[in-house]
C-alpha cells in the first residue's frame, strides 16, 4: 500500500487529504498538524473575531472525520526531522511527503513588540483560531486597538474589531491600503468607507516603539494610544523544515509544475510552496494544487501539472464589498489595454476595469456588488466583455452567455471565500442536500461572507425547475 504522509493540517493538507481519499479508498494517508484543532478555514478568521460566526463554525472536518475516512491524523505534534535517505520523518515511513506547512506571521522590527523571540504581553498575532481567541479575550468594547498592517487580513481584522466596539487604528507602513491588491484611487475610497464605519489609519507610518499597555509610538515621533496590538503585517513561508533536510529554498520552498521539490520523493503545497504562477498568502492557489497532486499521487492523472491560479481576492469585511482581480496595476494610457475607471468616494464606490483583446485582464471593484459578479464571471470563463463599458463598470450589464446558471461551467467557482464550484453544488443537490440551509451544510457555500447567497440560490431555483432530484 503506498503511504503518503502529508505534514501540515491547514487548509492546504486538509484539501490534499480529502483529494486523495475521494479519488482512492486505499491509500495509506497520515497527516501530522502543530496546532490541536481540527482544520477550519482561516479565510473565515475574520468574522471570529467579528464574533459574527464561531470557531466551530469555520471547521473544515467535524471530530470523526479522520476516523471515517481510515486517516492517521497526529494533532498538536511538531515535526523534528526529515530523514530523506531512509524515507521516514520523526519515524514515520512515507513513499511521498508533502509539505504543507503554510507560513507564519512576519513581526515588524519594533522595539518592545518580542520578548525572548515570543510576541510582548498585549501583542497577538492574526493567524490562528487561538489567536483568535486571544484577541477576543482581550479586545474590549471601547479600548483602543492598534493593527499593524493594511493589507487584506489587517483590514478584516481591524473591521471585525470596530464592529466589537474596540476604537482601532490601523498603522501602515504605505500610502494607501492594500496595495498588493488596490491601486491608490481605490486604496483611498476604501480608507474613507472604512472610516466612516470608525476605523483610523496612520499611513506611510511604521512602528518604532511598542509601550506595554500604553500603545505605540511611530516612526514620526507620534503615539498611538493602544491596550492591545494585532499584527497583521505579512507573513513568510515556513520552511525550517525544508531548510534542515536540505531542500532548495528561496522565499519558499521551490517546486516545478508538478509539485515536487529538489527530491522527487517530497512535495510542497500551500504557502509554504513556491511556484512562479502562483500568489502567497491566498487559498485558491493551495486548493488548486491539492487537485494535481492528489490525480498524481494517486495515479488517477499522471499528465496532471498545475500551470498557475487566476486569484479573485475579496475582502471578507462587513458593509464593505470589495473584490480584485487579475492586473489591477495597469496605467490608463498604457498602449495595449483599455483602462477605464469610476469613483463616487461620497458613496463608497469605485470601479477599474483593464481590458486586453475585449477581454477582462483585471478589475478593482469596491461598493458595487453587481458589478463584481458580471466582471468577475467574465474574468473567470475568459469571455468578451460587452461593449457598453459604463454599464459593465455600474453592475447594469449582464453577458449574455451567463444570463442561466445553465450556462455556467461545472468548474465555475461560485463560493470563493470555501472554493465551492457549480458542479460541487450540483452533486450536493442530487444527492439530497435540496434547501440553502443544507447545501451550506453539504459544502459550506454561503457560510463565508454570504456575497454567493444570491448565486447559490439562483442555482436551486435552476435545478429544482429543470432537473430530477433522483437523477
Amino acid at each position: 500500500m503506498r503511504r503518503v504522509v502529508i505534514v501540515g493540517y491547514g487548509m492546504a493538507g486538509a484539501r490534499l487529504a480529502d483529494e486523495l481519499r475521494r479519488r482512492d479508498q486505499d491509500i495509506s494517508i497520515t497527516i501530522i498538524g502543530s496546532e490541536p484543532h481540527p482544520a477550519y478555514n482561516r479565510v473565515l478568521l475574520s468574522t471570529v473575531v467579528a464574533g459574527t460566526m464561531t470557531p466551530q463554525s469555520t471547521r473544515l472536518h467535524d471530530e470523526k472525520w479522520a476516523a471515517d475516512h481510515n486517516i492517521d491524523l497526529r494533532l498538536g505534534q511538531e515535526i523534528q526531522e526529515i530523514d530523506r535517505q531512509n524515507r521516514t520523518v520523526d519515524g514515520i515511513p512515507y513513499d511521498a511527503l508533502v509539505l504543507a506547512t503554510g507560513s507564519t506571521p512576519w513581526v515588524p522590527p519594533a522595539e518592545g513588540l518580542l520578548e525572548d523571540g515570543k510576541l510582548a504581553a498585549g501583542v497577538v498575532a492574526f493567524r490562528t483560531l487561538d489567536d483568535c481567541a486571544e484577541i477576543e479575550a482581550k479586545a474590549r468594547k471601547g479600548a483602543p486597538v492598534v493593527v499593524l498592517g493594511g493589507g487584506l487580513l489587517g483590514i478584516e481584522a481591524a473591521r471585525g474589531l470596530a464592529g466589537r466596539g474596540c476604537l482601532v487604528t490601523v498603522v501602515h507602513p504605505v500610502g494607501h491600503l492594500m496595495e498588493r491588491q488596490l491601486d491608490p484611487g481605490a486604496g483611498g475610497v476604501l480608507a474613507r468607507t472604512l472610516g466612516q464605519l470608525g476605523i483610523e489609519f496612520r499611513l506611510n507610518s511604521m512602528a518604532a516603539k511598542y509601550l506595554p499597555g500604553d500603545g505605540m509610538i511611530l516612526d514620526d515621533g507620534t503615539h498611538v494610544p493602544a491596550e492591545l496590538v494585532v499584527v497583521s503585517a505579512g507573513v513568510r513561508a515556513e520552511t525550517s523544515l525544508a531548510v534542515k533536510a536540505g531542500l532548495t529554498v528561496d522565499r519558499g520552498i521551490v517546486v516545478d509544475d508538478a509539485l515536487r521539490t529538489s527530491d522527487p520523493r517530497i512535495h510542497a503545497i500551500g504557502d509554504c510552496a513556491q511556484h512562479p504562477g502562483t500568489v502567497s498568502g491566498l487559498v485558491q492557489p493551495a486548493w488548486d494544487q491539492a487537485a494535481v497532486l492528489a490525480d498524481r499521487l494517486t495515479g488517477t492523472n499522471p499528465a496532471s501539472r498545475y500551470r498557475g491560479t487566476s486569484v479573485v481576492t475579496r475582502l471578507k469585511a462587513r458593509d464593505v464589498d470589495l473584490a480584485a482581480l487579475g492586473d489591477v496595476h495597469t496605467d490608463v494610457d498604457c498602449p495595449d489595454s483599455e483602462v477605464l475607471c469610476f469613483q463616487e468616494p461620497s458613496r463608497g464606490r469605485y470601479a477599474k476595469l483593464v481590458l486586453r483583446d475585449d477581454r477582462v485582464a483585471g478589475a478593482i471593484v469596491l461598493g458595487a456588488p453587481d458589478a463584481a459578479a458580471t466582471i468577475t464571471q467574465l474574468y473567470d470563463r475568459g469571455i468578451p466583455a460587452p461593449t457598453d463599458r459604463l454599464a459593465l463598470l455600474l453592475g447594469r450589464a449582464l453577458p449574455a452567455e451567463a444570463a442561466s446558471p445553465a450556462d455556467l461551467p461545472s468548474s465555475a467557482v461560485i463560493c470563493r471565500c470555501n472554493t465551492v464550484s457549480k458542479g460541487q453544488i450540483v452533486s450536493a443537490w442530487r444527492a439530497g442536500a435540496e434547501s440553502l440551509p443544507q447545501l451550506a451544510e453539504a459544502t459550506r457555500a454561503t457560510t463565508g461572507c454570504g456575497g454567493c447567497k444570491d448565486a447559490v440560490c439562483g442555482l436551486l431555483d435552476w435545478l429544482g425547475a429543470s432537473q430530477p432530484a433522483s437523477a
